[in-house]
């Protein structure tokens, strides 16, 4: 159990660092609206987490996907990225100073808008495939308990992550004060920006092969 633990936090320290469209995100909805509304963008976001990892560990037992449903939702997930990175580029810039605890629709809003940016960027897939990857190498088929371990492993690292980000809204959320408006508009377009390229890279590994190869076919 230590070692699932252990692996565990590894692999959540490297996915809570790799700075993306999320983290730029989380960062300036805790700066804007406050700590509740990160917190409420970060549970939406473990909450993809979760729904990726049940997906790849239990639906893909039972349901077969096609190259070109595949191709279809990638492109879709494309889109999504462009027009929020849009979105955020031309968002007028405000801040909460006065730490208004947003309400329980408001909540939603940002849960939503976490866990629909990470449930359409399958960069996030591929990184819990690699996850999944190297849990079944760390515990080999038919090693003592190892459904039980690779559970702990994972939920070791949603932990983590969880609580990373929380840490993450609270230190923003505290930084407010000082941070004016323009700033604020830099972070939109930065936000903006990082959602644009991964949505255009996500292009490139389905159709132009610009930079990025074709998959291979397995």
């Amino acid at each position: 159990m230590i070692k699932a633990i252990v692996s565990g936090i590894g692999f959540g320290l490297v996915l809570t660092f790799l700075t993306g469209p999320v983290f730029f995100a989380l960062i300036k909805t805790s700066i804007e609206k406050g700590f509740h509304a990160g917190v409420a963008l970060a549970l939406g976001v473990v909450s993809s987490d979760i729904f990726f990892v049940g997906a790849l560990l239990f639906g893909s037992q039972y349901i077969d996907v096609s190259d070109h449903t595949k191709l279809i939702a990638g492109i879709t997930g494309a889109v999504i990225l462009f027009v929020l990175g849009l979105y955020y580029m031309f968002k007028k810039a405000e801040i909460n100073y006065g730490n208004k605890v947003p309400t329980s629709a408001d909540r939603f809003g940002y849960f939503l808008k976490g866990f629909l940016m990470c449930i359409f960027n399958p960069t996030l897939l591929f990184h819990w495939t690699v996850v999944i990857g190297a849990a079944s190498t760390t515990f080999l088929v038919g090693s003592p308990h190892r459904s039980f371990h690779i559970a702990v492993m994972f939920l070791t690292i949603l932990i983590l992550q969880f609580g990373m980000d929380t840490l993450k809204a609270f230190y923003a959320d505290k930084l407010r004060d000082r941070i004016s408006v323009k700033l604020i508009h830099r972070l939109n377009e930065v936000a903006g920006v990082a959602l644009i390229i991964a949505s255009l890279v996500l292009v490139d590994k389905l159709v132009t092969h610009i930079i990025f190869s074709a998959p291979t076919a397995s």
